[in-house]
């Protein structure tokens, strides 16, 4: 569930616009309290995990950022462990991490399974219609070139490369599930931007056929590319789902589900595009969108 900036917000553009994340995303002091909201290192993920956190604000609890921490694989712990209690995570994709023989498909059975799949200590609260899903995408010129449209149809083309970060390789969804569902063979160009400005210019420039792009990217309609239909669901849906420990009480939880209630798809595709227009820090970004929304 990679950051998407123009420019990956590397370097001094990166620290300046991280704003309230730590340092060390870890580091913790013994004095700390309060419910810590927790983010990965995406763009997207940072500005839910700050609309969470602002609306905990605003119902009187103290909270405590630590956002960009990585990936599922270094959080994860962190989360079971209690160091977190807050974290915006991606349904069909936790699933798939917490229980790989999962046959789950649909919403309500991956949201029912992930209840059961989560550690002790842990729980799922209501998903947001919002969905935020792995995806395959060629250039216009590309598709039409080859008459694609879904990822079946590329099973007929030969040395095909996708851009994508390093995880894709150990993804239910990357080259042997490319391959085990639609006989597609596929190599991972390694970009680790998670689908953002670096992996657009290796699909742009030839250095691979195909990229792995977060679908609420602005920049997949705004450069015209093609996402590759999947209708046997080898990408399990993707709704932001808050997971939380068991510190957050009945008010923490309201307030979670408010943003919830409102954080549909299209939403979601207009926090990415204003946070890109404006290179606005996510808690810029997020608390315009509250005010805008009436919730503060």
């Amino acid at each position: 569930m990679a950051v998407s900036r123009r420019t990956l917000m590397a370097s001094a553009a990166l620290t300046a616009l991280v704003g309230c994340a730590n340092a060390d995303p870890l580091s913790k002091s013994p004095g700390d309290s309060g419910l810590v909201v927790g983010s990965q290192q995406y763009y997207s993920n940072e500005i839910v995990a700050e609309l969470y956190a602002q609306m905990l604000e605003h119902a009187g609890l103290k909270v405590t950022r630590q956002y960009r921490i990585g990936q599922r694989e270094t959080y994860m712990p962190e989360l079971s462990s209690g160091a977190i209690d807050v974290f915006p995570e991606y349904g069909g994709n936790l699933l798939q991490y917490l229980d790989a023989q999962t046959t789950a498909t649909t919403e309500d059975e991956i949201f029912s399974a992930l209840k059961e799949a989560l550690p002790e200590g842990l729980r799922a609260l209501t998903p947001a219609e919002a969905t935020d899903q792995d995806s395959f995408n060629v250039t216009k010129e590309y598709a039409q070139a080859h008459k694609l449209s879904s990822l079946a149809d590329l099973a007929r083309l030969n040395g095909l490369k996708v851009a994508a970060s390093s995880e894709l390789e150990s993804r239910p969804y990357g080259p042997k599930g490319l391959k085990a569902t639609y006989g597609v063979t596929v190599s991972v160009v390694t970009v680790e931007d998670s689908g953002g400005p670096l992996t657009l210019k290796a699909l742009k420039d030839g250095s691979a056929q195909v990229a792995n792009i977060y679908s609420a990217n602005p920049s997949i309609a705004r450069n015209g590319l093609v996402t590759l239909e999947d209708p046997k669901r080898l990408v399990l849906p993707q709704q932001l789902t808050p997971i939380v420990s068991a510190k957050v009480d009945s008010s923490a939880e309201q307030a979670i589900d408010s943003v919830n209630r409102k954080l549909t798809s299209k939403e979601l595709l207009t926090l990415n595009q204003r946070s890109e227009d404006e290179q606005a820090p996510s808690g810029k970004v997020a608390s315009a969108w509250l005010s805008e929304k009436g919730l503060v």
